[in-house]
Protein backbone atom coordinates (compact mmCIF):
# COMPACT_ATOMS: atom_id res chain seq x y z
CA UNK A 1 0.00 0.00 0.00
CA UNK A 2 1.48 3.30 -0.23
CA UNK A 3 -0.64 5.08 2.50
CA UNK A 4 0.04 4.62 6.55
CA UNK A 5 -2.17 5.08 9.59
CA UNK A 6 -0.75 7.86 12.18
CA UNK A 7 -1.02 7.70 15.43
CA UNK A 8 -3.95 9.78 15.27
CA UNK A 9 -5.84 7.91 13.07
CA UNK A 10 -5.45 9.89 10.02
CA UNK A 11 -4.16 8.14 6.36
CA UNK A 12 -1.01 9.56 5.62
CA UNK A 13 0.06 9.02 1.83
CA UNK A 14 3.96 8.24 1.08
CA UNK A 15 3.88 7.89 -2.52
CA UNK A 16 1.88 7.97 -5.86
CA UNK A 17 -1.29 6.39 -5.49
CA UNK A 18 -3.43 4.40 -7.88
CA UNK A 19 -6.79 4.08 -8.10
CA UNK A 20 -7.28 0.40 -6.11
CA UNK A 21 -5.64 2.58 -3.48
CA UNK A 22 -8.45 5.57 -3.05
CA UNK A 23 -11.04 3.25 -3.12
CA UNK A 24 -9.69 0.82 -1.11
CA UNK A 25 -9.28 3.91 1.59
CA UNK A 26 -12.53 5.50 0.87
CA UNK A 27 -13.93 2.51 2.04
CA UNK A 28 -12.24 2.18 4.94
CA UNK A 29 -13.11 5.99 5.78
CA UNK A 30 -17.03 5.53 4.94
CA UNK A 31 -17.22 2.49 7.41
CA UNK A 32 -15.20 3.86 10.21
CA UNK A 33 -17.44 7.48 10.19
CA UNK A 34 -20.39 4.67 9.66
CA UNK A 35 -19.35 2.89 12.83
CA UNK A 36 -18.48 5.28 14.85
CA UNK A 37 -20.38 8.32 14.08
CA UNK A 38 -23.83 7.08 12.17
CA UNK A 39 -26.80 6.51 15.23
CA UNK A 40 -30.30 5.23 12.92
CA UNK A 41 -33.00 6.82 14.15
CA UNK A 42 -35.05 7.15 10.68
CA UNK A 43 -34.63 5.29 7.39
CA UNK A 44 -33.32 8.47 5.74
CA UNK A 45 -30.22 7.06 7.60
CA UNK A 46 -29.43 3.84 6.37
CA UNK A 47 -30.86 4.33 2.83
CA UNK A 48 -27.30 5.44 1.66
CA UNK A 49 -25.47 3.04 3.03
CA UNK A 50 -27.15 -0.06 2.43
CA UNK A 51 -27.33 0.81 -1.53
CA UNK A 52 -23.62 1.47 -1.50
CA UNK A 53 -22.80 -1.67 -0.08
CA UNK A 54 -25.73 -3.80 -2.09
CA UNK A 55 -26.50 -2.24 -5.27
CA UNK A 56 -24.09 -3.47 -7.24
CA UNK A 57 -24.11 -7.12 -6.31
CA UNK A 58 -24.71 -10.01 -9.17
CA UNK A 59 -26.26 -11.94 -6.68
CA UNK A 60 -29.08 -11.33 -3.71
CA UNK A 61 -27.90 -11.23 -0.48
CA UNK A 62 -29.37 -10.83 3.33
CA UNK A 63 -28.01 -8.82 5.50
CA UNK A 64 -28.09 -7.09 9.07
CA UNK A 65 -26.87 -3.79 10.60
CA UNK A 66 -26.46 -4.58 14.43
CA UNK A 67 -27.09 -1.33 16.82
CA UNK A 68 -26.94 -0.66 20.56
CA UNK A 69 -29.54 0.61 22.82
CA UNK A 70 -29.19 3.94 21.51
CA UNK A 71 -29.15 2.92 17.80
CA UNK A 72 -25.89 3.63 17.12
CA UNK A 73 -24.02 0.93 14.65
CA UNK A 74 -22.47 -1.92 16.14
CA UNK A 75 -21.66 -3.78 13.33
CA UNK A 76 -22.91 -4.45 9.37
CA UNK A 77 -22.95 -7.92 8.29
CA UNK A 78 -23.93 -9.48 4.99
CA UNK A 79 -25.60 -13.58 6.91
CA UNK A 80 -26.49 -15.19 3.53
CA UNK A 81 -25.85 -15.22 0.23
CA UNK A 82 -27.94 -16.30 -2.76
CA UNK A 83 -28.35 -16.52 -6.40
CA UNK A 84 -29.91 -14.11 -8.71
CA UNK A 85 -33.16 -14.41 -6.89
CA UNK A 86 -32.91 -15.77 -3.83
CA UNK A 87 -31.12 -16.57 -0.43
CA UNK A 88 -31.76 -18.46 2.09
CA UNK A 89 -32.24 -17.27 5.48
CA UNK A 90 -32.15 -18.99 8.87
CA UNK A 91 -33.61 -17.25 11.79
CA UNK A 92 -31.36 -19.71 14.45
CA UNK A 93 -28.11 -18.02 12.93
CA UNK A 94 -29.49 -14.50 12.83
CA UNK A 95 -30.12 -14.95 16.58
CA UNK A 96 -27.02 -15.83 16.87
CA UNK A 97 -25.20 -13.25 15.35
CA UNK A 98 -27.29 -10.86 17.41
CA UNK A 99 -26.33 -12.61 20.64
CA UNK A 100 -23.06 -12.25 19.56
CA UNK A 101 -23.03 -8.40 18.68
CA UNK A 102 -25.06 -7.94 22.21
CA UNK A 103 -27.94 -6.14 19.78
CA UNK A 104 -30.58 -4.28 21.21
CA UNK A 105 -32.66 -3.74 17.73
CA UNK A 106 -31.42 -5.13 13.57
CA UNK A 107 -32.33 -3.28 10.58
CA UNK A 108 -32.03 -6.10 7.64
CA UNK A 109 -31.23 -5.69 4.15
CA UNK A 110 -31.24 -7.65 1.13
CA UNK A 111 -30.84 -6.85 -2.33
CA UNK A 112 -33.11 -7.60 -5.58
CA UNK A 113 -30.36 -7.53 -8.70
CA UNK A 114 -33.71 -7.05 -10.77
CA UNK A 115 -33.64 -3.93 -9.63
CA UNK A 116 -36.90 -3.90 -8.51
CA UNK A 117 -37.26 -3.41 -4.67
CA UNK A 118 -40.96 -4.60 -4.36
CA UNK A 119 -40.95 -7.02 -1.30
CA UNK A 120 -42.48 -10.66 -2.28
CA UNK A 121 -44.73 -12.36 -0.09
CA UNK A 122 -41.34 -14.30 1.09
CA UNK A 123 -39.77 -11.23 1.74
CA UNK A 124 -42.85 -10.34 4.12
CA UNK A 125 -43.14 -13.64 5.83
CA UNK A 126 -39.32 -14.12 6.93
CA UNK A 127 -39.41 -10.73 8.24
CA UNK A 128 -42.14 -11.51 10.49
CA UNK A 129 -40.59 -15.03 11.61
CA UNK A 130 -37.41 -13.12 11.98
CA UNK A 131 -39.34 -10.29 13.64
CA UNK A 132 -41.12 -13.06 16.16
CA UNK A 133 -37.80 -14.65 16.90
CA UNK A 134 -35.35 -11.58 17.83
CA UNK A 135 -38.31 -10.38 19.89
CA UNK A 136 -37.93 -13.80 22.39
CA UNK A 137 -34.23 -12.63 22.99
CA UNK A 138 -34.77 -8.84 23.52
CA UNK A 139 -33.54 -8.06 19.84
CA UNK A 140 -35.99 -5.00 18.29
CA UNK A 141 -36.50 -5.20 14.23
CA UNK A 142 -36.90 -1.77 13.41
CA UNK A 143 -36.59 -2.15 9.95
CA UNK A 144 -36.11 -4.00 6.48
CA UNK A 145 -34.79 -2.43 3.43
CA UNK A 146 -34.91 -3.68 -0.06
CA UNK A 147 -32.32 -2.35 -2.15
CA UNK A 148 -32.91 -2.57 -6.29
CA UNK A 149 -30.32 -0.56 -8.06
CA UNK A 150 -30.26 2.78 -6.37
CA UNK A 151 -33.70 2.60 -5.02
CA UNK A 152 -34.78 1.32 -1.69
CA UNK A 153 -38.16 0.25 -0.28
CA UNK A 154 -38.23 0.03 3.63
CA UNK A 155 -40.54 -2.25 5.54
CA UNK A 156 -41.28 0.42 8.55
CA UNK A 157 -41.70 3.95 5.80
CA UNK A 158 -44.49 0.75 4.43
CA UNK A 159 -46.29 -0.12 7.52
CA UNK A 160 -45.01 -3.51 7.06
CA UNK A 161 -43.18 -4.30 10.17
Amino acid sequence: MKYKVDSQGNYKFTGLVDEATILSVAEKIREARFYRETVLTHPAASRDYLVAKLALLPHEVFAAIFLDNRHAVIAFEILFTGTLDGASVHPREVIKRALHHNAAAVIFAHNHPSGVPEPSAADRSITDELKRALSIVGTRTLDHFIVGGNTTVSFAERGLL
